[in-house]
């Protein structure tokens, strides 16, 4: 089974999810992930992870600090910035938006198959 289009379903949801992540409580890039991870459908990697950090800290969406770890290197703590909130309002707007419509497509279609 060709996975491509449910990757790209993920990437463009992405955003989204990072940003709900961080709006429960300050975090880093691992964690994120780990978090993510749990989810089924979810699951990333660092490598995507931690560039769509940087866009969102340039983007102003979110604010960073750097902070010793307790195992390691400093890690850097993420945190949603005022636009931040408003973009993940919004996004979250969008995405219910989406489930809603593809939903009644859906559920349109498993009638005209029954019928």
């Amino acid at each position: 089974m060709d996975t491509t289009w449910l990757s790209q379903m993920r990437k463009g949801v992405l955003e989204l999810c990072v940003l709900a992540v961080v709006t429960r409580e300050e975090t880093y890039g691992y964690a994120i992930v780990e978090t993510l991870g749990k989810i089924p459908g979810m699951e990333v990697t660092e490598s995507t992870i931690y560039p769509l950090l940087a866009r969102l800290c340039s983007e102003g969406l979110l604010k960073h600090r750097t902070a010793k770890s307790p195992n390691g290197p400093a890690r850097r703590y993420y945190s949603l910035s005022v636009s931040g909130k408003k973009r993940l309002c919004e996004l979250s707007s969008a995405w219910g938006t989406i489930v809603d419509s593809v939903s009644s497509l859906l559920s349109h279609r498993e009638t005209s198959v029954a019928s």
